[in-house]
């Protein structure tokens, strides 16, 4: 699914680009090809800038004041302010690193945070969609619009899910890593950090996710023929999101094991990505469950299956994990425990006290029973990540990248006893019991990074009711990770752009959980995601607000207003992009004008010519009435972008105003006028484009040639 155009214009929104060189795209001569090929002339209006001194390095933001597109003379617009002028050299500074002060902190991200390193370093994860089904990357200028205001903002990096059902898609053993390669490269040009999550899990089904990415085709024809390789829950509902962990260690998979199947897949990546491992690419997350956490798929929302806040279900009733609780059970001299799971845990959307088993008084949870049955559960979903982990870190071992994991963050219900849906998701935490520490104690055995989410959220935020308790489930894994002596990294669990938010991930990756924190903190933190809000005029300044608050970290003792003030500068410069916004905005929407109406011409043309025994020219006089209503609807489709556009280009122009720049009283005016100037002519443009595209439409089919 590709990004729409909102995506493009939020990304354009807070910084200047640096744009690609394009060529009008030209009409093809060929009549029968035209249909399905053609495209609109669209004016170029956008350039290259190229500095020697930039040409194979970390990208710089590009002065919209020196920008060809607004410069006659490729030089400096005489009419344009001081302010605009101030802020090319004060991005140009911010932006200009000491090469050597750059391989340090590299250097010491590689080495683990030393105790003079001060800040959490910011990454942002990436849309899911962003290479596309046909491994290409998607929206090429949008993306390498964003990738440059992300890190004029300050951020370290990107998190990038790559995807096993798009890289070995069509046959075992066969990967085709070409949008990714595209991707990382930008990212690389940029000077931005990667993140990989090796994604072993299908997209589609879980909160935030906005596109459908499957599993491998040859492993979803393994799963056809055997059922039991999905997780199964007691009423016999399969889930296709992950291979069930109970068959880890067999050859389910055309000869090979799911496990030898993800060994594989990070072998290939690191042979060929080998050359920015430990530069670009910093951090390895491995996949392990769906959403890609270390969990079972015991609150799946697809279908409507589960609903927050509700308990789960356990997913053990495929055979293979049958077979294990069985010989589980006899090893532990009660064979007749292992027969099935508990029967009497409720449903889904059940609380844990109208459920027998995680009740909290007499509850099945603390029988002998239930004590065996939630350790063998648990204890199958840490033998999974032990084995996935070995093969990480002898796959990325001595080659400068780090090894994360990421846990899910489930807390609803965590103030009850039994903390019923952790327990189904395979955390055996209750009130007696610690249930994250085992997790940070294996972790810690292979050097890898305990990513945690649910970092934004507040106690008093969530329902009460369900006796909700982020704050303090966030503590005790935090105190779990300092145990185990390991790293801690946080993710928000959903999109947050308020100060509120904010504050309370700087207040949690600081760690001051009690007076012997000292001046430890989160090792880094990826924020949730990257989408056209992120780049809306308030939510960007609040967020690169954010960004240097944590870069500052637990030293920082300045006031949020102060921050904010000096991040102004990144957002209140839309004006200066007006026109490479509506560029784009024309370019996608007269692209997709011209392809509905084609596709809806060529419909009628071919149905028409199997009902006639020989091809007529359509009049205008004859011309379908269901066609001519579709081009009024097209008609009245571009009056409504013309408008979109103007409002976008307004509201670009206050924006600019209300930054409060200093200027005179006549550039103001003059900046005022050629405002309205421009906006009369892209108006116009727009209208011209579409009628054009729609009379090429009509010409190549034949359609109104006699007109008389």
């Amino acid at each position: 699914m590709a990004m729409n155009i909102t995506f493009q214009i939020g990304a354009l929104a807070g910084t200047p680009i640096q744009a690609e060189s394009i060529t009008s795209a030209s009409t093809s001569s060929d009549s029968s090809a035209a249909a399905a090929a053609w495209k609109t002339p669209i004016p170029s209006i956008r350039c290259k800038i190229i500095k020697p001194e930039m040409l194979e390095q970390k990208s710089q933001p590009t002065s919209p004041c020196r920008s060809p597109i607004l410069s006659g003379n490729n030089g400096i617009r005489p009419d344009l302010s001081v302010a605009c002028r101030a802020f090319a050299t004060e991005t140009l500074e911010f932006m200009t690193l000491d090469e050597s002060k750059a391989a340090e902190e590299e250097k010491m991200y590689k080495e683990g945070k030393t105790e003079k390193e001060k800040g959490v370093p910011v990454y942002v994860m990436m849309p899911l969609d962003s290479v596309t089904m046909g491994n290409t990357l998607n929206r090429k200028k949008a993306m390498n619009a964003s990738l440059q205001a992300l890190k004029s903002a300050g951020v370290e990096g990107l998190m990038v899910d790559v995807w096993w059902g798009l890289v070995e898609r069509d046959a075992p053993g066969v990967y085709n890593w070409g949008g990714y390669t595209e991707l990382l490269e930008m990212a690389k040009r940029h000077g931005l950090k990667v993140q990989a999550v090796m994604s072993f899990h299908q997209c589609g089904g879980n909160v935030g996710d906005s596109c459908t990415i499957p599993l491998p085709k040859w492993a979803v024809e393994e799963i056809d023929k055997d059922q039991d390789l999905a997780y199964t829950d007691q009423w016999g509902r399969r889930n296709y999101e992950y291979i069930s962990l109970g068959c880890d260690t067999l050859p389910v998979l055309k000869g090979r094991t799911p496990v030898q199947c993800y060994s594989d897949f990070m072998r290939a990546f690191r042979d060929n990505f080998k050359h920015l491992l430990g530069d670009t690419i910093v951090e390895i997350q491995v996949g392990m469950g769906p959403a890609g956490e270390l969990r079972y798929p015991s609150y799946p929302e697809q279908n409507g299956t589960w609903r927050f806040p509700g308990i789960g279900a356990f997913q053990c009733y495929d055979k293979y994990m049958l077979s294990s609780l069985k010989a589980a059970a006899e090893a532990a001299g009660k064979p007749e425990w292992g027969s099935t799971g508990p029967t009497d845990a409720g449903e889904y959307n059940n609380w844990p006290e109208d459920t027998q088993f995680f009740r909290k008084e007499g509850g099945g949870w603390t029988s002998p029973y239930g004590e065996f049955f939630l350790t063998w559960y648990s204890q199958m979903l840490l033998d999974h990540g032990e084995r996935i982990l070995s093969s990480a870190k002898a796959t990325f071992e001595n080659i400068g990248v780090k090894i994360s994991v990421k846990i899910a963050g489930i807390h609803w219900h965590y103030g009850t006893r039994s903390h019923a849906p952790e327990l189904t998701a395979g955390y055996y935490n209750t009130r007696f019991r610690d249930g994250y520490l085992p997790i940070a104690r294996i972790l810690a055995r292979h050097g890898a990074i305990f990513n945690f989410t649910c970092i934004e959220m507040r106690d008093h935020e969530q329902p009460q009711d369900a006796l909700c308790a982020p704050e303090k489930l966030v503590r005790q894994v935090a105190l779990a990770t300092r145990e185990a002596g390991i790293p801690l990294a946080g993710e928000n669990a959903l999109p947050r752009y308020d100060e509120y938010a904010h504050e309370q991930i700087l207040q949690a990756s600081s760690l001051n959980i009690d007076e012997s924190s000292d001046d430890k903190e989160m090792c880094a933190f990826t924020y949730l995601r990257m989408n056209p809000h992120l780049f809306q005029p308030d939510n960007w300044r609040r967020f690169v607000a954010f960004v240097k608050k944590m870069k500052e970290g637990k030293s920082a003792d300045r006031c949020w207003e102060e921050v904010e003030r000096e991040a102004e500068h990144f957002v209140h410069i839309a004006i200066r992009s007006v026109k490479i916004r509506i560029s784009l905005f024309i370019e996608d929407h007269m692209d997709q004008l011209t392809e509905q109406t084609s596709r809806e011409a060529l419909k009628f043309h071919f149905k028409s010519r199997k009902t006639r025994s020989k091809r007529i020219t359509t009049s205008s006089s004859s011309f379908p009435c269901h066609y001519t209503y579709a081009l009024s609807a097209r008609t009245a489709k571009v009056e409504q972008w013309t408008e979109t556009i103007q409002d976008t280009a307004n509201a670009a122009c206050r924006d600019s105003t209300s930054a409060g720049a200093p200027s005179t009283g006549d550039s103001a005016q003059l900046e005022k006028d050629q405002s309205a100037g421009f906006l009369q002519q892209t108006g116009e443009q727009v209208k011209h484009v579409a009628e054009d595209a729609m009379d090429s439409v009509k010409n190549t089919l034949g359609i109104g040639q006699n007109k008389k």
